[in-house]
């Protein structure tokens, strides 16, 4: 009898400490994205004025500058994670491909306000890929830990579904063609 209990109560223990070990792991992922969220948010408010201000100089660009503009209101929306990191990945490089095309505006290069707002830019996307690192390795723990036995009978029990990593898309890991930004 006694040797039951013990069992039974060895048995909760782990089932216990397997539930909270998995909600840790789910919250991880939550609070990380959380932090995703608050330097996108950062950045979100720090495009339109980045975009008044090449604009003024940079009329050329002005398709690429209205399509960042929308992009951020989408992202700005959206509730799927997935789906804003997917946004994200498309402004940054869209960003990237403006900074570049800089280049051809001395006198915008010259701008403070601009100088400025691309040094800010510039901490942002810094901030950025760290945060998108930290999600990934959360992301890595949490969906190990949810297909791992004993662990994925919790996680199946408990409704637990695989999370995505950030990826770059094959276009973000080629070299930018600036000549083709701009046709």
């Amino acid at each position: 009898m006694t040797s039951t209990l013990i069992t039974l109560a060895i048995v909760g223990i782990l089932i216990a400490f397997m539930y909270n070990f998995l909600v840790g792991k789910k919250n991880e992922v939550d609070n990380i994205f959380g932090g995703i969220d608050a330097i996108l948010k950062k950045r979100y408010n720090l495009i339109p004025n980045l975009v008044e201000t090449v604009k003024k100089y940079a009329t050329h660009e002005k398709g690429i500058l209205e399509k960042i503009t929308e992009m951020r209101s989408r992202a700005m929306r959206s509730q799927n994670s997935d789906e804003k990191l997917a946004l994200n990945s498309e402004i940054s490089s869209m960003l990237g491909g403006i900074m570049v095309a800089v280049e051809n505006y001395p006198d915008l290069k010259a701008n403070q306000n601009f100088l400025h707002l691309q040094k800010t830019l510039n901490e942002l996307e810094a901030q950025v890929s760290a945060a998108r690192r930290a999600y990934n390795q959360a992301v890595t723990d949490y969906n190990n830990a949810i297909e791992m036995f004993p662990t994925n009978i919790i996680a199946n029990f408990m409704s637990y579904r695989k999370k995505q990593v950030f990826e770059a898309k094959e276009i973000e890991r080629e070299n930018p063609n600036v000549g083709e930004l701009f046709k």
